[in-house]
């Protein structure tokens, strides 16, 4: 039986690829909206009602080794820029809450975690790979598309979020 981890790992590269497209056709839209839950099942907020900050929201979960090495770095940022207008939403696309659960246990963070158990907000979003993050500005439209993490690439992010907190409504 192949490694889960192995075979996304070989997979998501390639899906990266052919992602391009339609990830330039949502770049300037605004952003879909989506509702999504606590880990808990509890109704959490939708998308739309987050207008007026600016939202990195990231699709992660429990299996995916680049999302260990994005949460500390998602971390800081949600404590360096929360109260600029900063808000970092985590959508956990875990099969099994429990899994979600026990990642957090070992990667606590203080920015909002949500679950999408449906996989709607990651279909109308045409997630492709793990993790992909979203940014989007103050009136609710989306500026970066961004797949993977690596560490060298946070600079680039920053400087990003920070052009985009610092943009007026």
């Amino acid at each position: 039986m192949i490694n889960k981890v192995k075979l996304l790992s070989f997979i998501i590269p390639i899906l990266g690829l052919f992602a391009a497209t339609s990830f330039a056709e949502h770049l300037d839209q605004v952003s879909p909206s989506c509702a999504l839950t606590t880990l808990d099942g509890e109704s959490a907020h939708n998308l739309q009602e987050l207008k007026g900050k600016v939202v990195y929201i990231d699709f992660w979960a429990s299996w995916c080794p680049p999302c260990v090495k994005s949460f500390p770095f998602l971390d800081q940022l949600n404590h360096d820029m929360k109260d600029q207008g900063l808000h970092i939403i985590g959508v956990n696309l875990d099969e099994k809450v429990t899994d979600a659960k026990e990642f957090l246990a070992k990667y606590p963070v203080n920015f909002s975690i949500v679950a999408d158990p449906s996989k709607q907000c990651a279909r109308v979003f045409e997630m492709m790979a793990m993790p992909t993050s979203y940014l989007i500005d103050r009136k609710g439209t989306i500026r970066h598309i961004h797949q993977g993490f690596r560490p060298g690439e946070t600079e680039e992010l920053r400087a990003l979020i920070t052009q985009l907190v610092m943009e007026q409504p």
